[in-house]
């Protein structure tokens, strides 16, 4: 057992965000032994893996685009 591992098991994770792919959406690490958690569809932490990082980067991607509609919008409309 490494170190960090005993460290987190006794006094807890010390998580720190790592990506924020939407609003209501995160990735986490911990900052001792690196386990990384995002939130799911229920709001609740989950461990991250191959499937959830592909539906983040989804999830970003589709939030990006809605983002920039929404600035192309607003310009065009403030124009007129």
């Amino acid at each position: 057992m490494t170190p960090t591992k005993i460290y987190c098991d006794l006094f807890g994770h010390n998580y720190q965000i790592t990506k924020k792919v939407t609003n209501h959406v995160k990735e986490y690490t911990c900052k001792c032994c690196k386990k990384q958690l995002t939130t799911n569809s229920n709001g609740r932490l989950t461990e991250l893996t191959a499937k959830h990082q592909e539906i983040n980067s989804a999830l970003e991607r589709i939030y990006n685009n809605k983002l920039m509609r929404l600035k192309q919008k607003t310009l065009s409309s403030s124009i007129y």
